[in-house]
């Protein structure tokens, strides 16, 4: 006699032409015996989710301490942040004023090597019309005067 823990093995054999023979394997009667392991692990699994949410639920969320702690960790950041972006942008300004001056500086002497070289072509029309006047000057000088006898 078959024990009854063990699963019923049937067996169909079905022929047909002579080049073809079909067999199937069916096991019956393993879930009509049930199978506990399964509802054992569902078990296990919702005791340790139940401790896992009492402990989530009691734990330092209750405690004044930590929570202050926690405001004056995002205060903290907050003003680092703060300061952060404005220094950052301090820097920015810096650059662009150091951009600035450096057109100025550059500006104002391109303007006083113009200048100096305006100067100069004056300087040297005057020597030059000074050169023409002494010049004349002493060939008119030469002309009035006598030569001596």
């Amino acid at each position: 006699m078959a024990d009854p823990n063990e699963p019923y093995v049937e067996k169909t054999v079905t022929e047909g032409p002579a080049t073809v023979r079909r067999e199937e394997v069916r096991t019956v009667g393993e879930t009509s015996r049930g199978n506990n392991a399964g509802w054992w692990i569902a078990a296990l699994v919702a005791i340790v989710a139940v401790v896992g949410l009492f402990f989530v639920f009691n734990t330092s969320t209750t405690d004044e301490g930590d929570l202050m702690a926690a405001r004056e960790s995002g205060r903290a950041e907050a003003t680092l942040d703060a300061a952060t972006a404005t220094a950052q942008g301090a820097a920015a300004d810096a650059t662009a004023a150091s951009r600035d001056a450096a057109a100025e500086v550059a500006n104002a002497t391109r303007s006083a090597a113009e200048n100096a070289s305006a100067a100069a072509e004056r300087s040297a029309q005057s020597a030059e019309n000074a050169a023409v006047s002494a010049g004349d000057a002493a060939a008119d000088a030469a002309a009035t005067t006598e030569p001596p006898r």
